[in-house]
């Protein structure tokens, strides 16, 4: 594992940045696979950079050599998060478990004979279902994206330490916000409530990922 800087959020300095076309990036991560070893992977950005996107074309391209999990499968239920008071914040830090998101790359490190189970997202539904994701044994290379998965503070910081290397998306901001406000629309949200929600909850959330980039090992934005 690459250790994070302890005050990555704070430092000046700043990962190496690539342009990089999806070929590149597909063999910048089979060079991290190493014999009867497992690797993990993360891929952050704000929301809307596109991570689902990248994990998927990424997964395709590996084969049966990667796993794809999820933070999204760590949040909490729309019923917990209703008793917390948290439901209309849905995708802040706090709407999520990120202690079992922790401890599951932990067993994913270590238990590398068997198969390990883990839940997903479903977007339709708007909840997490468990043990939907398989990760097989001897799957050499683990993908694992989301917003938090820099962030140093409680919970969080026990993430980063679990990550082999971890790939900071970097898009314009104006394709970023314009795709955003197009995903809420695709699942459910008229037009004007999707804008709302980009300004007052995905704005602030993206504030927060981008003063975590510091910690990334790589800042990468894709050609297409």
């Amino acid at each position: 594992m690459v250790a994070p800087p302890s005050d990555g959020q704070f430092s000046q300095s700043q990962p190496p940045a690539v342009h990089a076309t999806l070929d590149e990036l597909v063999a910048r991560a089979r060079a991290m696979m190493t014999v009867g070893e497992r690797r993990i992977l993360g891929i952050v950005g704000a929301p809307g950079a596109g991570k689902s996107t990248l994990c998927t074309a990424l997964l395709e391209a590996l084969g049966g050599d990667a796993a794809l999990v999820a933070m999204d499968g760590f949040h909490l239920a729309n019923t917990e998060l209703e008793r917390l008071g948290r439901r209309g914040r849905k995708g802040a830090p706090d709407t999520f478990d990120a202690d079992g998101y922790a401890a599951l790359l932990a067993r994913l490190r270590v238990e590398t004979h068997r198969t390990i189970y883990a839940p997903t997202f479903d977007r339709q539904l708007e909840e997490s279902i468990g043990s939907a994701v398989a990760v097989p044994a001897g799957t050499p290379l683990v993908l694992t994206e989301g917003n938090y998965l820099l962030l140093p503070d409680g919970s969080w910081g026990q993430v980063r330490s679990q990550l082999d290397a971890v790939w900071f998306l970097d898009v314009p901001e104006d394709s970023r916000l314009s795709r955003l406000v197009a995903r809420h629309v695709a699942f459910g949200k008229a037009p004007a409530d999707a804008q709302r929600w980009v300004d007052a909850v995905d704005g602030p959330n993206a504030a927060t990922i981008k003063l975590t980039r510091a910690r990334a090992d790589l800042i990468v934005q894709i050609v297409e």
